[in-house]
């Protein structure tokens, strides 16, 4: 399956955290076909003086929709991650990944669990993700 991963980071060296969440992706998750341009954005449904640095990426995988989630809330933690946004309070992140759509060849999958939808229910609402997107969706 074709994954179309959005990831995020407004703590510490964004740069350098998206670099290492991209290599962990690979590594746990599966071959990244394709990687955006950095974005840079303002937060998204809260405020603070904390920009974002944004990307995102394509990954190719055998693994289910909810695997790529675990392992993705793995690396997560692994890089910092304390806690997920609940009931829509977003906060400062030092990495934020989203699962935005997949594919199983050229039909587009859907999810909808309570742990998980697909395709991400916001994406086309936020420009930090349809930007570099747009870049690598093919």
């Amino acid at each position: 399956m074709t994954y179309y991963i959005s990831l995020g980071a407004n703590l510490g060296n964004r740069e350098q955290t998206l670099h290492e969440a991209v290599q962990r992706i690979e590594q746990q998750v599966g071959p990244v076909l394709r990687c955006s341009d950095l974005y840079y954005s303002v937060p998204w449904g809260f405020e603070s003086e904390n920009g974002f640095c944004n990307l995102c990426c394509c990954v190719e995988s055998a693994l289910a929709p909810i695997e790529v989630l675990h392992r993705t809330q793995l690396i997560e933690q692994s890089l910092g991650r304390v806690r997920k946004s609940v009931d829509g309070q977003y906060a400062d992140r030092t990495i934020d990944i989203d699962l935005i759509r997949v594919f199983d060849g050229q039909t587009e999958q859907q999810v909808s669990t309570p742990e998980l939808t697909l395709p991400h229910p916001l994406w086309q609402e936020r420009e930090f993700v349809k930007v570099p997107l747009a870049q690598i969706m093919q």
